[in-house]
């Protein structure tokens, strides 16, 4: 059984009621419960922060002991040279997941510190990004 954690960023909390034309109205808790229910062959877990410290230190927590981390860093992606650094790190592999798609956004979105330290990249395909990097770790 593969052992697969979502880590959510900032504001990422607020999905189902944030910017719905953007993110959608679905709650990631009502997304989660589906896919997980979806994936009954995959230890899925999920853990979302506000604040970049503690996105680092479940990073590194998980960091030797996951088969695979998904990773919606929200704003931190354009921002925190320590979350790239930190997944420069450790041995799980990392996806990099955007609901959005980044490059359609504004120009301070085109850049991500997540990027090359990540296995991959998905983006642009709502909450789908998220089991298109679930689908990543399976085959």
């Amino acid at each position: 059984m593969k052992k697969l954690i979502i880590i959510n960023g900032p504001n990422l909390n607020l999905l189902g009621k944030r910017e719905p034309n953007i993110y959608g109205s679905l709650t990631f808790t009502e997304f989660f419960d589906k896919i997980k229910n979806k994936y009954p062959t995959v230890e899925l877990s999920y853990y979302q922060s506000n604040i970049e410290g503690e996105i680092i230190n479940k990073l590194h927590e998980i960091g030797f002991s996951y088969d695979g981390a998904i990773l919606n860093a929200g704003a931190y992606t354009h921002t925190s040279i320590g979350i790239g650094d930190a997944i420069k790190g450790i041995e799980t592999p990392v996806i990099e997941v955007h609901i959005s798609n980044t490059f359609g956004r504004e120009e301070f979105r085109h850049q991500s510190y997540i990027s090359p330290n990540a296995k991959g990249v998905i983006l642009g395909f709502g909450l789908q990004s998220y089991e298109l990097a679930i689908q990543s770790f399976l085959d």
